[in-house]
């Protein structure tokens, strides 16, 4: 896609979104996406040789191969939206195949998804993509529903099937979250000594952290202190929503704050709240991958070409988007992928 039609995409926008320039956190702080991340940022870290060459092999697979900028196709909404809601829109993708292939067409670094899926087409598929086996999940057949991430397998069965990174979930926030922060922490440690990468999906889940004036689990402050104890853990990567709104911590009157948080480091504009997602990942040490957010229709093209232009200003890694791509006809998934990733090629779109 061309910078033209980026720029058709965001209409009246284009100003917004391109020209920001952040006057929070200085861009010259932060460890920005290249061709050399693994040189630059962890080859002086504790991570083994296997880990990098592993972070390498994502690093270099797709579209957006040695850029330092990474596309993943994410498919696990199956157990975490139940298989009839996630792919009803699109049988396709009740067969695992289609998911490998729609993220070897779509150009990704990588696929993740579950054991079951990877596992059903490890053999033919794991030596052609990188794979990200998701290692626990929020399942909803439980009655009355509960809201707990589970694991539903061992970091040893996504080893042997040939994955090279896991991924998992923290509900930050929630009952469960001190259990699943020790549990994580353990699979994480044993992923890295086999030599697997390790994504973080650091979510917030609290009904107290959405009130009757706005939701704060995608508060700037909030996902941003996620974000950091994701990296307490040794995630390689993580993942976070993007940010819509600050403050949670001043509204909900808990934590401990500097108001200097939100007059010097942060600001209401969407590249500036992301910015502090990146600045809370070890200033981009741990690179930040926002998540692509639920299909909403005819929107999702610039919905995403939004999403990738704010991350990547701000100083991410990049995006990780699955309804987006899986609900629609294969060859439209592609094209959303394809123009997600051309944001990231685009030299014309810079760190704000």
């Amino acid at each position: 896609m061309s910078s033209g039609k980026i720029y058709d995409l965001l209409g009246d926008k284009q100003e917004f979104y391109l020209n920001h320039t952040s006057k929070t956190i200085d861009k010259s702080l932060l460890h920005i996406p290249s061709s050399n991340t693994v040189e630059d940022i962890w080859i002086s870290s504790d991570r083994n040789n296997r880990v990098l060459q592993n972070l390498q092999t994502i690093l270099a697979h797709g579209r957006l191969a040695n850029t330092g900028y990474v596309s993943i196709l994410p498919v696990d909404q199956g157990i975490e939206h139940t298989a009839g809601a996630s792919f009803a829109p699109n049988p396709l993708y009740f067969d695992p195949e289609n998911i490998v292939k729609l993220a070897i067409e779509g150009g990704c670094n990588a696929v993740a998804s579950t054991y079951g899926v990877l596992g059903s087409v490890a053999r033919k598929y794991a030596h052609r993509i990188p794979f990200i086996v998701k290692i626990n999940h929020n399942e909803l057949l439980t009655y009355p529903n509960s809201y707990d991430q589970i694991l539903f397998g061992t970091i040893k069965e996504a080893y042997d099937m040939g994955a090279v990174a896991v991924g998992a979930t923290i509900y930050f926030g929630s009952e469960e979250s001190r259990r699943q922060i020790v549990e994580i922490a353990k699979a994480f440690e044993y992923a890295h000594e086999l030599g697997m990468v390790t994504i973080l999906w650091c979510y917030l889940r609290n009904n107290a952290f959405k009130t009757g004036e706005a939701d704060y689990h995608t508060a700037a402050d909030l996902t941003g202190q996620a974000n950091h104890l994701g990296a307490t853990i040794k995630a390689d990567i993580v993942k976070q929503k993007l940010p819509t709104l600050n403050g949670g911590f001043e509204a909900l009157h808990f934590g401990k704050i500097d108001k200097r948080m939100y007059t010097e480091l942060s600001s209401a504009h969407p590249i500036d709240l992301c910015r502090y997602q990146v600045a809370n990942s070890y200033m981009g040490r741990v690179g930040l991958i926002n998540s692509g957010g639920e299909s909403t229709g005819e929107s999702d093209l610039r919905d995403a070409v939004i999403t990738a232009i704010v991350n990547k200003r701000a100083g991410g890694m990049g995006l990780i988007s699955g309804r987006k791509a899986f609900q629609k006809p294969m060859n439209e998934g592609v094209e959303l992928l394809n123009t997600i990733q051309d944001v990231y090629l685009d030299k014309n779109i810079t760190i704000a």
